[in-house]
């Protein structure tokens, strides 16, 4: 494929990919077809409009498929978007096991991206959860509860950080793991900085 339209670093990611190559080339072609500008981001090939991220590519062990970032706003007339895990609330995939079921589907993906377009076209955004109503784990309220000036430095953190650290300590089912996740947490919160942050 020689087109200028094509980023160096999605051809060095398709090289190295082992798995999910010719699904990957597939989706490529797709995405380009739609006029969408080819990127990568957050370590993977990424399609955007006039700036605005609309699909990425990504492999998983069992399936590889293409996200789509505000896939919550799409009308999904085929019932094919999946929503990855119940906490994600703007991005919605659509999942293949091989390229015939992706070559099968290119006139619906070509559908889908058209309208994600349109939905960028019309400003659209997802209307998030706000913070509060996050489910915040009992062992962390009593921490919370403990201290003044733990409470202050959550409340400082940002809502994104704020509900990446809920959602990390609500995850496991056991309280000592949820303590454990707190306990080893309490430092980068009371600095200022999110679950993953340095």
């Amino acid at each position: 494929m020689t087109d200028n339209r094509l980023n160096p670093k999605v051809d060095a990611f398709l090289n190295k990919s082992k798995n999910w190559k010719e699904e990957y080339e597939a989706l490529r072609r797709i995405a380009l077809d739609c006029d969408l500008t080819e990127d990568f981001k957050w370590m993977h090939p990424c399609y955007t409009f006039e700036k605005k991220n609309i699909v990425l590519i990504h492999g998983f062990k069992d399936y590889c498929a293409l996200l789509f970032h505000k896939g919550a706003l799409l009308q999904d007339t085929h019932g094919i978007l999946i929503q990855q895990t119940e906490n994600v609330q703007a991005g919605r995939q659509i999942r293949f096991k091989n390229v015939q079921e992706i070559i099968a589907m290119e006139s619906t993906l070509k559908d889908y991206i058209h309208e994600a377009i349109e939905v960028e076209k019309a400003g659209l955004e997802v209307n998030f959860k706000k913070t509060s109503e996050f489910n915040t784990p009992q062992e962390f309220q009593n921490k919370l509860d403990e201290s003044t000036a733990l409470k202050k430095a959550f409340a400082a953190l940002t809502p994104g950080r704020q509900r990446a650290y809920l959602l990390y300590f609500s995850q496991p089912k056991q309280s000592k793991t949820r303590t454990s996740r707190i306990e080893k947490s309490l430092e980068k919160i009371r600095n200022g900085k999110g679950l993953n942050d340095e």
